[in-house]
């Protein structure tokens, strides 16, 4: 049987009963696959005991080795591994996960896209971060050709990929129209309808691959290091008022978000949320944090001071998100990412609706969770799934597909603001909130 498709290897050493070879790096994969090769050559993998070798080295040239000495001095000891994106060596698992990026965008991007529902403003980067095969083109009419759908326009072309942001997204607003450097590419659902299952869900009930759970609490430690969140906004510090009351930080919430269309429970507005935050803590101390797009004026969702008055016992308007949560003792929200990210600095989370990280055993679920959500990982199988399995990311210098590691660096150190023209048409769509269509994927 002959095979010319493009197939990997690996599938084909699942498969096989014996391999021959000369001197193909083939045969060194299958010793690694399990197989002893037969072999009619003198390759670098030959001569240890590994393999049949029709054409040994002399006597005494090597000697027996195991598979796991043979990887360590092929993988880990003789080579120079290079990081493209921080442009310096690297180690082997920083090699890994950078292949690891660049070959899961390639397998997607392969073929092209044909991408819809994209604001005009959104499609240089869509292009870009998609970019990895045959390129992005783009219509204003939904088909069968279609194979990317921005998630919110997503109905009119069922067959195609969901877009959205990814959750370590930028350093601004999507609203103020800043370029992320995540987005979530879901072949199933897309993370903020919990009516159907997601490929997030799939991958956190499936579990986290080797070495991943010890990757995971490493990039959880250095996000709290380096204080990131999804958007990472400048703001205030937070300085609590003295109390010996429980302190409850209420994040407010983009009222017309699909994640609270979509994903809500009973409460489906933020004067909703703070009346049932504080009918079940009447004696906590309520912290109130609008929504940073609420505050700039570009979505709707704003509480009017009148019917904040006896609910809320502080208000932190301008105020760093994170810095809030060093100081409180639980977090209430509907389905507001601060839930994740409070998890993330150990802050219990109570959930009124069903964001992607409920119903998992983590949090203390109020809303209507779906039943099939059974796995129960820890906060590291999570954080897996959320931040290095489900994303995309795209380094902003170099332009390659990137892993988590180096969007943090780049978060963490500081990247470029937007182009002018973007910073031009967020201060007009400010002047329009009332028509946020205009801007609104």
């Amino acid at each position: 049987m002959l095979c010319d498709a493009e197939i990997s290897p690996w599938r084909l050493l699942d498969n096989a009963h014996a391999v021959y070879a000369v001197s193909s790096q083939l045969g060194y994969e299958a010793i690694l696959a399990g197989h002893k090769p037969r072999l009619f050559g003198q390759p670098f993998h030959a001569g240890w005991g590994l393999s049949q070798d029709e054409d040994p080295l002399p006597s005494g040239r090597r000697g027996p080795a195991s598979v796991q000495a043979l990887f360590a001095a092929s993988h880990l000891l003789a080579p120079a591994w290079y990081d493209p994106c921080r442009d310096r060596l690297t180690d082997f698992d920083g090699a890994v996960d950078q292949l690891e990026a660049e070959v899961q965008a390639f397998r997607q991007d392969r073929d092209g896209h044909m991408a819809y529902g994209m604001r005009l403003w959104k499609r240089p980067f869509i292009a870009r971060t998609f970019g990895n095969g045959k390129g992005v083109r783009f219509t204003a009419r939904p088909s069968h050709a279609v194979t990317l759908a921005w998630a919110g326009k997503a109905e009119a072309a069922p067959q195609a990929i969901r877009v959205e942001d990814g959750f370590l997204r930028s350093r601004g607003l999507g609203a103020a129209l800043t370029p992320p450097l995540s987005l979530i590419a879901d072949d199933l659902g897309i993370y903020y309808d919990p009516s159907r299952e997601s490929r997030l869900e799939r991958l956190i009930a499936t579990g986290t691959p080797p070495g991943g759970r010890a990757r995971a609490a490493r990039l959880i430690a250095a996000i709290r290091d380096a204080g990131l969140s999804k958007y990472n906004l400048s703001g205030h510090g937070y300085r609590p008022a003295d109390t010996p009351r429980k302190r409850i930080l209420v994040p407010g919430q983009v009222e017309d978000d699909a994640s609270v269309r979509l994903g809500a429970g009973a409460e489906r507005t933020n004067l909703d949320l703070l009346r049932r935050a504080r009918r079940d803590n009447p004696g906590a101390q309520l912290i109130y944090k609008p929504h940073p797009d609420v505050e700039a004026g570009l979505r709707p969702g704003a509480i009017a001071l009148s019917d904040l008055q006896g609910l809320a016992d502080e208000v932190a308007t301008a105020t760093d998100p994170i810095a809030l949560l060093a100081h409180v003792d639980e977090v209430w929200t509907i389905t507001s990412t601060l839930g994740f990210e409070a998890l993330l600095r150990g802050v219990p989370v109570t959930v009124l609706g069903a964001p992607f990280y409920a119903g998992w055993g983590l949090t203390c679920d109020l809303g209507p969770v779906p039943l099939r959500r059974r796995a129960r990982p820890d906060l590291a199988d999570l954080v897996h799934a959320c931040l290095i399995a489900y994303p995309r990311y795209r380094d902003p210098i170099s332009g390659l597909p990137c892993p988590v590691e180096v969007a943090i660096d780049r978060l963490r150190d500081g990247i470029a603001p937007p182009p002018p023209v973007l910073r031009l048409l967020a201060k007009l769509q400010g002047a329009l909130a009332g028509h946020s269509w205009i801007w609104r994927g």
